[in-house]
């Protein structure tokens, strides 16, 4: 079949293929979800580089990343050259338009993950992304209370957040900023949030990179803005058996929310009646002096440095060992 995206006949094949057995939702049913919200996913991936994490076979099957744009794309979906740590390249696909997504849903896109950049500037985003992150014991309305705090800190430093839920039990706070620094700089403010919060709410929020000691509380993953690290877009579709999607809310709406009630078959209603509640973001763009001096005076006053990058990633300058702190007692050298 074909699905009309934006003036653009895009073709949908095998339309009825079931991607979430629990509730019997088929391929078309996500495209056609794609369509209903298709302002607000296409303002949240447009000009981005991003990522299609691809489920041919449904959630309950195998699924990839795939960051290439595949030999068959469509000449009037752009691409942007990205640099990987590795020091490795590749070309991404940059949704413009809504029939990019319904192009990548017919390969079996749930969820897009668009980098922090666009693609005239691969080097500097221009959004800083604050995922809070619920530790097992925690749930939901831990971030909830992380979220406030982190608001109050995000105001005090001259930058306001968007946030959505993750699509799970999590919160992502989003901050549109002037793309004028690197993604060291932006994950170095990242920390100094995060430190900043855990100050603030030592029993509820860390930012221990190692499980075993993050306890109880919420992880501020500062590592999620890191090159090639990467958040799952508004909008996404994300592979629980019940459909959620990650949902845009206003503030006001944090805490009487529930990630659960936001799926594929109630997000268009609430797109209809409220629209895309982040619409406004493009619209600003913040300085993130504030919390690099807060970075700076932290390394200063407690000698509070780097923090350790993904293994996966080369030893970055000044970044402690990566090894687990039991290990470490066991003698273990830590080497990356």
């Amino acid at each position: 079949m074909e699905l009309e995206a934006g003036g653009r006949a895009v073709r949908l094949s095998s339309p009825d293929k079931v991607y979430f057995p629990a509730k019997g939702y088929t391929k078309r049913d996500v495209a056609e979800y794609f369509l209903a919200v298709g302002p607000g996913i296409t303002r949240a991936l447009r000009d981005r580089p991003t990522t299609l994490q691809r489920f041919v076979d449904g959630v309950e099957g195998e699924f990839f990343y795939q960051k290439r744009a595949p030999k068959n794309l469509p000449d009037w979906i752009p691409t942007a050259r990205i640099d990987f740590p590795s020091g490795r390249s590749a070309d991404e696909i940059c949704p413009t338009e809504l029939a990019a997504v319904i192009w990548a849903a017919n390969l079996g896109t749930l969820t897009f993950h668009p980098w922090p950049v666009r693609r005239a500037d691969t080097d500097h985003p221009d959004e800083l992304r604050i995922d809070l992150d619920p530790q097992p014991g925690t749930d939901y309305a831990d971030a909830v209370r992380a979220a406030h705090e982190l608001r109050s800190v995000l105001d005090e430093h001259g930058l306001r957040g968007w946030p959505k839920t993750s699509g799970g039990r999590g919160i992502h706070v989003f901050v549109p900023i002037e793309p004028k620094w690197t993604f060291t700089a932006v994950r170095r403010a990242a920390i100094a949030t995060g430190r900043e919060l855990e100050r603030r709410m030592p029993d509820r929020v860390t930012t221990a990179w190692w499980k075993e000691e993050r306890g109880e509380r919420i992880f501020v993953d500062y590592n999620q803005t890191a090159r090639d690290r990467t958040i799952a877009s508004a909008y996404s579709v994300r592979p629980f058996p019940y459909a959620p999607v990650s949902a845009p809310l206003r503030w006001e709406e944090i805490d009487d929310a529930e990630p659960r009630d936001f799926d594929i078959r109630t997000m268009p209603g609430r797109f209809a009646e409220a629209g895309d509640v982040h619409a406004d973001m493009d619209e600003h763009a913040f300085r993130l002096d504030g919390l690099l001096e807060l970075a700076d005076r932290d390394e200063r006053e407690h000698g509070l440095g780097e923090l350790p990058y993904p293994p996966e990633y080369p030893k970055m300058p000044g970044e402690p060992k990566r090894v687990q702190p039991s290990r470490a007692r066991h003698g273990e050298d830590g080497a990356a």
